[in-house]
């Protein structure tokens, strides 16, 4: 049985997601969030050293890093699913956004969170950094404006990854005037996939608002 050691409104919402898609069994071991800090507990480091989620353990394996955990599900319980035929240009796009979610898009949202705790020590960055969101955004938008998902026709894994950081963005009103980037996450928010996993996982402040 594939186990979810799942952190409470966290990036592991995207597993949850994945294993519904594909429809496979699961068992999710809840942690809840330091209501101070808003950190990982320290429960997770007896799982992973490095004490944060996702991870996922099945039989003796401990798989960490969403994107690992990703392609080792799809790659060994997908069957097929969710993954576009090698050598196709959609297994082209797959790889490239499977790899942006965690690498490109992700970093300056992560820049603005942690240089905002700063105060005004923080404020010389802010206009790099936004400038930076924004060139990932405008990027994605047109991606989006000619796909209907990130590898071409179908949804696959490449969507599992890139959502979190879009669902970030539109909480923080940062897809204001993306057309394209608001129907994506509308359309995921509305698959009976996706909500399931909203269902079984708990609070999830980037979700849909009327969900559950």
């Amino acid at each position: 049985m594939i186990t979810v050691h799942h952190l409470n409104n966290s990036r592991s919402q995207r597993v949850l997601w994945l294993l519904e898609e594909l429809g496979l069994e699961y068992e999710i071991r809840h942690y809840q969030r330091d209501p101070v800090t808003n950190l990982a507990p320290s429960e997770l480091k007896a799982i992973h050293p490095l004490g944060k989620s996702p991870v996922i353990t099945y039989g003796d394996k401990v798989i960490a890093e969403t994107g690992a955990i990703v392609e080792y599900l799809i790659r060994n319980h997908g069957d097929g699913k969710m993954i576009p035929p090698q050598g196709s240009d959609a297994f082209d796009l797959y790889t490239q956004f499977m790899h942006a979610s965690e690498g490109s898009v992700i970093l300056p949202l992560l820049l603005s969170l942690y240089v905002g705790l700063l105060g005004e020590a923080g404020a010389p960055l802010h206009p790099k950094i936004t400038e930076e969101i924004k060139k990932q955004i405008d990027y994605i938008e047109y991606h989006l404006i000619g796909h209907d998902w990130f590898a071409g026709d179908e949804i696959s894994g490449a969507d599992i990854m890139m959502i979190f950081p879009l669902e970030a963005c539109k909480a923080r009103g940062r897809l204001k005037g993306y057309d394209s980037c608001l129907e994506y996450v509308d359309k995921v928010h509305k698959r009976p996939a996706y909500l399931r996993a909203l269902e079984r996982g708990g609070n999830y402040d980037y979700g849909p608002k009327d969900a559950g």
